[in-house]
């Protein structure tokens, strides 16, 4: 059984937003079309406490794109971005909602970022995305949202070593793009991972 899995289609990832992806809203009305081809829906969506030490803002004289040391590991200095209740932590209001079976909310602990809708970024805590699936009988995951080199790409790679067939829609994800190849980096990493990577139209059952 085939399930889309939606990522961080979020206001302030959108044109505008906090954290904006160049032309992430073009990617709204593809997802909503491709909605209806699927009858098992789930999503994910960023939810960081105000604190949260991914937000250059919580480090004294940084910015974003800086890198530094959080909990041993190396971490991208990011915006304040969807943050809890906030209206940039909502998902846009043209993005379809009416089909979905859950929301996977992710990014809460304050010392752990999380790009992967599956799990934080040192694999020590789970969003119960891996068991939901299994308990509806999904082995096969199409993953869509953004951003294309972060988020989407680390969700892809998890669904992959969870077992599940995995393929990457193309037209519905965007790319931050820090640097100008980091897109198709990303599509090429999840390739040689061993998702397919196809466009929405050829997605049929």
């Amino acid at each position: 059984m085939e399930a889309l899995l939606i990522v961080d289609v979020q206001n302030d990832f959108l044109p505008g937003g906090a954290l904006a992806v160049s032309e992430g809203d073009k990617i709204i009305p593809i997802i909503n079309k491709l909605q209806e081809k699927f009858d098992f829906i789930i999503a994910t969506q960023d939810w960081h406490p105000a604190g949260h030490k991914s937000f250059a803002a919580n480090h004294a004289g940084k910015k974003p794109g800086e890198v530094i040391k959080l909990g041993g590991t190396d971490q991208m200095l990011w915006p304040v971005h969807c943050v809890q209740e906030s209206k940039g932590a909502e998902f846009h209001v043209d993005l379809d909602r009416s089909k979905w079976k859950k929301v996977f909310r992710k990014g809460l602990n304050l010392m752990v970022d999380s790009y992967s809708g599956f799990f934080d970024n040192k694999k020590k805590e789970d969003t119960g995305v891996t068991a939901f699936l299994h308990e509806n009988g999904i082995t096969d995951v199409y993953v869509t949202g953004l951003a294309a080199d972060y988020c989407v790409k680390f969700t892809v790679l998890d669904a992959l070593k969870e077992g599940f067939d995995t393929y990457l829609i193309k037209d519905a994800t965007k790319a931050v793009n820090l640097s100008p190849d980091d897109y198709d980096i990303a599509l090429k990493e999840m390739n040689k991972s061993g998702a397919e990577v196809l466009l929405s139209q050829a997605v049929s059952f």
